[in-house]
């Protein structure tokens, strides 16, 4: 059995939940919605929302996601795509666009992308097969493809191991100076599976430290959240993943080079205890409860 390391999480089939949203604004493969009519989350008068400006979240199809993120306290959300997906931005929370793979590099997509703000998200774990799956020197002969549209430019996320010597992330801004390519900061994910609050926060700091003195970029975490993957995909109890919700966005506030974080995500499916923000009903989970007042 893996154990996570305190430099970055354990390696897995697959450090994300097992149905990524998918990059198209039309496709049928999408985190499922519950079975169950799913209400609008409440804005809960009596809880005060906190909207730093690091604090994000990211955002798929689902009832409610629209009222859920303007009530979270999010400033900003990305969708895995280069389209809001029909989300209406109130003005609080600004969309950052997504580059997902290869099959989105296509002139429509990085027009749509270009429309939509001053900050492009790279690749999404190109070192995962069942995420954009990309050879580092692919994703290199992709890349200026997406510096040609002038944006602030995140890395490819990797799934783990961004800090690793030799490792995926590790080659490709390797490859990306030796070609005098642009990449202006470094986006990551990380997925806990030590339950343990201080223990896990300081694993995920030691991870996003390493990250940090390797590229000496500013640094993007754009999926975290505490799931084990060890043994399949098992979650904290909703106290747990709070406490270290909580924890973690202090944690991350102190880091001044760690530019935003988004959480994963911002729904949650009906009967089961993952990550999700609110309810099916429309309240909000532990967790959400703890992001609504982060930062």
């Amino acid at each position: 059995t893996p154990v996570p390391s305190t430099t970055s999480p354990s390696p897995s089939p697959s450090p994300s939940h097992s149905a990524k949203p998918s990059p198209s604004p039309r496709a049928t493969t999408k985190k499922s919605p519950a079975p169950v009519r799913q209400a609008a989350p409440s804005r809960a008068p009596g809880t005060a929302v906190v909207a730093s400006a690091r604090k994000g979240v990211g955002v798929w199809d689902a009832p409610g996601d629209e009222q859920g993120l303007a009530a979270s306290g999010a400033r900003w959300y990305y969708t895995w795509s280069a389209s809001p997906r029909g989300i209406v931005d109130s003005g609080a929370p600004g969309f950052v666009p997504m580059i997902w793979g290869e099959k989105n590099t296509d002139d429509a997509t990085l027009a749509t992308a270009r429309a939509n703000g001053p900050y492009l998200l790279g690749f999404n774990e190109p070192d995962m097969g069942g995420q954009a799956n990309l050879s580092v020197e692919r994703a290199l002969d992709l890349w200026p493809k997406l510096m040609a549209h002038g944006k602030v430019l995140g890395s490819p996320a990797v799934a783990y191991g961004g800090d690793t010597p030799g490792g995926w992330l590790d080659r490709f801004m390797t490859g990306a100076r030796e070609r005098g390519y642009r990449v202006d900061f470094v986006a990551v994910h990380w997925y806990g599976g030590d339950f343990r609050t201080e223990a896990a926060v300081q694993q995920l700091r030691t991870y996003l430290e390493a990250v940090h003195r390797r590229y000496g970029k500013p640094v993007w975490l754009t999926e975290f959240a505490l799931t084990d993957f060890s043994q399949g995909v098992r979650f904290p109890a909703p106290a747990e993943q709070a406490a270290f919700l909580s924890s973690a966005t202090r944690m991350l506030d102190t880091l001044p080079w760690l530019q935003r974080y988004a959480w994963f995500g911002l729904p949650s499916a009906a009967g089961e205890a993952n990550t999700g923000l609110y309810h099916p009903d429309g309240s909000w989970t532990e967790a959400g409860q703890a992001f609504r007042t982060a930062g």
